[in-house]
């Protein structure tokens, strides 16, 4: 027996920084479910691999935001996500973080391994830096104007409106993140990983498919667009890129001179794949080695179009100073998904939530599945509508799948006590479908390994739909009397449809599939039983029937609608109005506003415009800090009254714990207190 083929599929790690979207599922994740089931389906050998990206200055932004820790951060968001991921049955063989130990090592390892080899550069270069929060920024703690596009709010590594990689440098008129205010250029020594050493191989690799004089992979079989973004970066000249950064939180860069800074997130997050496996490997009796070093695996990276040059011309260039690692055989990378014809926007709430999909509807997992295969943006953006949604529910897999399998197994049960009948009567026609079956596989497969779900999802419908018209073509119901031989043919053929339908729909209907089985009293042992044509044998036992798929009614949809309609309305608002969202008297009543009085006032040092406060709110003091020293004297505003909210939760800010908030107002760019209207007023009186 020849030894299955082994492949490595990796996932494109989610930031665990936030809730998973149906552009995610739609971009990366469910394609790539899909093929690693197809693969096992056929019997080979799969490690399906994935896992959370836990580093980078995106989480620390949000940690920031929320007055948490890094790892608060992560750890809430590694468990939602991979929770949606087991709801929605995607199959990875691990899921696992880059911010564990064995990550750590695993990173660690191969940053020393390249820089004795000499793969690195170290140089000092110019960084931007917050002089307030006293500390370099990465990318993501910078926005600005976008030099290509001129959005307004670009990030430092990229911009969010026309997916243009960027540098912080290249930004017009950069802003950081945490002071709002104008960062300022600093001297900083780095490791750079020198990209234009690889320029050359690169680009044969990728148009030619030839790595170390070897044909490593068909270019053919890739799409369009992940060459021409590929070529168009080489022909604009690769140029070293840093691969490490002056923060706090990620992997440390293991040398000496190494303190106090981290491997950037794009080096040690595709290590995550690496690092992911080995774990994998060992917990199941594996050699990790053969899924990463070996020529007889084909390495398969699965993620959306603003990740294809990390895993195209970054990755590679990393594993090729690497002893003897293999490089991806494909990356069918995919464009974005829109919603209702807008772009998808996690910070506008323009989006539709895994989370609140698996909760608003219970049991139907299977149906996101079907859609967001159904609309792929494969070659192009496309775009999901909650009309759409309903209407392939309804149309598709209700009135053709989930009709044909109600009918064929309500007749067997009607007129053959649940029992596959003998095929006493076959006619030609019932052979030449019997034949077809073979082709469904055949045209399911081909299309899966070109990486065209789209297209095999339409073929495994059409196999429902030939059920359909065979039921119909042949009306069993109106020749039971006159000839029941001539029904337990048409039955038994429409069974064998049936069968091959449930088997076939285990990669993209997991839920579905296994419930087809189950009514037909079938175990799920892969693809190669499909090859004799003939799943059930006469006389086997088949369970009742089982509602596969059911109608969702228009209130539900409108329900979806209403929740998209009232985002955009509070957008609108924010847009055309001065004023903010009304809010409730309820929520109002939270807020604890207090008449307080100055104590104590001094300078925070390294800052430019903080201050440490002592507050008195009657029997309690509060130290509170605030961005005013550069418009207040400390001196003169000891004994002075202010309004103070005292219930905000405490934040620690350049490492003094802020326990409330002093109210001011903003006059010609200048905070003045909003201090009580009479000096009389004691200390600790609540303001209503």
């Amino acid at each position: 027996m020849k030894t299955p083929k082994r492949h490595t599929i990796t996932a494109a790690l989610p930031y665990a920084n936030g809730p998973l979207h149906l552009g995610h599922l739609a971009g990366v994740y469910i394609s790539a479910d899909i093929y690693a089931r197809f693969l096992r389906s056929n019997g080979e050998d799969v490690a399906f691999i994935c896992g959370s990206d836990e580093h980078g200055a995106a989480i620390t932004l949000r940690a920031k935001k929320e007055n948490k820790s890094p790892k608060d951060i992560v750890d809430e968001y590694h468990f939602s996500n991979k929770d949606i991921f087991e709801k929605l049955r995607i199959s990875f063989d691990i899921y696992d973080r880059t911010s564990s130990k064995h990550h750590h090592e695993t990173a660690q390892e191969l940053f020393m391994e390249m820089d004795k080899k000499g793969a690195f550069v170290k140089k000092e270069s110019e960084q931007y830096f917050d002089e307030e929060y006293q500390q370099f920024l990465a990318d993501r703690y910078i926005t600005g104007q976008c030099p290509k596009c001129g959005y307004q709010d670009a990030y430092g590594d990229q911009c969010e409106k026309c997916g243009s990689t960027l540098s912080s440098s290249e930004l017009i008129n950069p802003i950081s993140t945490l002071s709002r205010k104008s960062p300022h250029l600093k001297n900083t020594t780095h490791w750079y990983l020198p990209l234009d050493r690889h320029e050359k191989w690169l680009s044969e690799w990728i148009q030619k498919g030839i790595y170390n004089e070897e044909q490593v992979h068909n270019p053919e079989n890739w799409k369009n667009q992940v060459v021409g973004q590929c070529m168009s970066w080489i022909k604009a000249g690769l140029q070293p890129r840093a691969i490490t950064r002056d923060l706090d939180w990620g992997v440390n860069v293991p040398v000496e001179d190494g303190e106090g800074k981290v491997l950037y997130v794009w080096f040690d997050a595709p290590i995550g794949y690496i690092s992911a496996t080995k774990k994998w490997a060992n917990e199941n009796g594996k050699r990790w080695e053969d899924y990463w070093k070996s020529k007889d695996t084909n390495l398969v990276h699965f993620l959306a179009k603003d990740n294809i040059v990390f895993h195209t011309i970054i990755f590679p260039a990393i594993l090729s100073e690497l002893d003897g690692y293999i490089l991806p055989t494909n990356v069918p990378a995919n464009e974005f998904l829109n919603l209702e014809g807008q772009k998808l926007s996690t910070s506008r709430n323009w989006a539709v939530w895994g989370k609140d999909y698996i909760t608003e509807f219970p049991n139907q997992e299977d149906i996101l599945r079907y859609v967001l295969c159904s609309i792929a943006p494969e070659n192009k953006d496309s775009d999901f509508s909650w009309k759409d949604f309903q209407a392939r529910n309804n149309n598709e897999l209700v009135a053709i799948y989930g009709n044909f399998v109600n009918r064929i197994i309500v007749l067997t049960h009607k007129y053959f006590s649940g029992k596959v009948p003998s095929p006493k009567k076959l006619s030609n026609d019932d052979n030449s479908i019997l034949d077809s079956l073979l082709n469904f596989e055949n045209k399911i497969s081909v299309n899966l390994e070109k990486f065209k779900f789209r297209d095999s999802l339409k073929e495994l419908l059409n196999l429902a739909r030939l059920g359909n018209k065979y039921l119909a073509d042949q009306e069993p119901w109106k020749l039971i009397k006159t000839s029941p031989e001539r029904v337990s043919s048409i039955i038994y053929v429409g069974l064998q449809i049936a069968g091959h339908l449930a088997h076939l729909s285990e990669p993209f209907l997991p839920f579905t599939s296994a419930k087809l089985l189950k009514i037909l009293n079938l175990k799920f042992t892969g693809w190669d039983v499909l090859k004799n044509k003939l799943v059930l044998k006469e006389g086997h036992s088949i369970n009742n029937q089982e509602l596969l798929f059911s109608i969702i009614e228009n209130s539900k949809i409108e329900e979806q609608l209403n929740k998209l309609k009232n985002v955009k309305t509070l957008k609108n608002e924010k847009i055309n109005s001065k004023f903010k969202p009304k809010v409730n008297y309820k929520n109002f009543e939270k807020l604890e506003l207090k008449v307080g009085e100055i104590l104590n006032a001094e300078k925070i040092l390294k800052t430019r415009n903080l201050l440490k406060l002592k507050v008195s709110i009657g029997e309690n003091e509060l130290t509170i800090v605030s961005g005013i020293a550069d418009q207040y004297n400390p001196k003169k505003i000891i004994g002075k009254k202010v309004t103070v909210l005292t219930n905000l939760k405490p934040r620690k800010i350049k490492g003094v714990e802020s326990q409330g908030m002093i109210l001011m107002a903003k006059e010609n760019e200048k905070n003045i207190f909003i201090s009580p209207s009479s000096l009389d007023i004691t200390n600790g009186s609540k303001i209503y």
